[in-house]
């Protein structure tokens, strides 16, 4: 059985550029073969700086835009965060989008796609990997950092160097060994 991939698009801001590489990795992860990739934007969800009445770990969701969200991180075995860097930090949409489910998340790995200037967003990666532990997500190092971002668009289509390809495929091949390997505990 192949595991399904969810490849979350962070950013939710009008004029973004995330969806330039959410839609490149798909294709790639497609490519890669060990994993059946869905491209999810968190902007689709709508999610509200989180407005449930029960904590998350109760899993009792009043609203569709809770239960639309918390029903595609369950159905996920693993994850790429696509995400931008903001203000030496994590996008706040992507904060608010892991606080607002606990037991979908557990026992699942995931990996970035990360973009920015000098940066290439990796100070944004580790902020965010603090908070995924606490969610019992395992962020594995492997990553993707794309620097400067914009010299490797052209025309709104992502360039990728060979760098970064070769960065792609080892972080696939890292979290399809995890999601097998996490599998037995997402079952329990």
């Amino acid at each position: 059985m192949t595991l399904r991939l969810n490849i979350v698009i962070a950013s939710t801001r009008p004029g973004r550029v995330g969806p330039v590489f959410g839609k490149w990795f798909e294709a790639f992860a497609q490519e890669h073969g060990k994993f059946e990739p869905a491209l999810v934007d968190l902007a689709d969800f709508n999610l509200p700086v989180y407005d449930e009445p029960r904590h998350p770990r109760l899993a009792q969701y009043e609203h569709e835009h809770t239960k639309a969200w918390a029903a595609s991180v369950k159905s996920a075995d693993a994850f790429v965060f696509v995400t931008p860097e903001y203000n030496y930090f994590v996008a706040p949409s992507l904060v608010n989008a892991l606080d607002y489910v606990l037991s979908e998340w557990h026992y699942k790995p995931a990996g970035f796609l990360s973009y920015g200037g000098v940066s290439g967003g990796l100070r944004a990666v580790q902020s965010a990997k603090q908070l995924m532990t606490s969610l019992k997500i395992m962020p594995i190092p492997e990553g993707v950092p794309v620097f400067s971002y914009a010299q490797h668009l052209n025309e709104g289509v992502f360039q990728p160097t060979e760098i970064i390809e070769k960065g792609a495929t080892t972080m696939l091949d890292e979290l399809s060994r995890w999601a097998a390997a996490l599998k037995p505990m997402r079952a329990a």
